[in-house]
């Protein structure tokens, strides 16, 4: 039980690394902030959860875990919220989105 205990902590922390790896070479590959910022608020939330969850797994059933998943629902909480506010003082202080073809152009009136 303990050996299937490590390798399901292991197997969560290893995926939380790996998305963590795959949204710092988003950030570094998109083209704009907002594209980088998606990148960066979706990749860092399910990563940051992942890497937690496989500590809970670690720490067993202990106040350690408790903690950790109080830590895992700030971070759900904190992280979107966060990423939006700083898209939505971007764009309201004149920081246009990079358009890359006419669909995604305002229409105008």
């Amino acid at each position: 039980m303990a050996l299937l205990l490590e390798i399901v902590s292991w197997a969560f922390l290893g995926l939380g690394a790996a998305f963590l790896i795959i949204g710092g070479i988003g950030m570094l590959r998109f083209p704009d902030l907002y594209a980088r910022m998606h990148a960066a608020g979706v990749i860092d939330t399910l990563g940051a959860a992942l890497i937690l969850i496989g500590l809970a797994f670690q720490a067993g059933l202990t106040l350690v875990t408790l903690k950790l998943l109080l830590i895992l629902v700030f971070v759900l909480f904190t992280s979107p919220t966060a990423t939006y506010a700083l898209a939505n003082a971007a764009y309201r202080s004149g920081f246009p989105p990079l358009l890359s073809s006419k669909d995604d152009a305002p229409s105008k009136p």
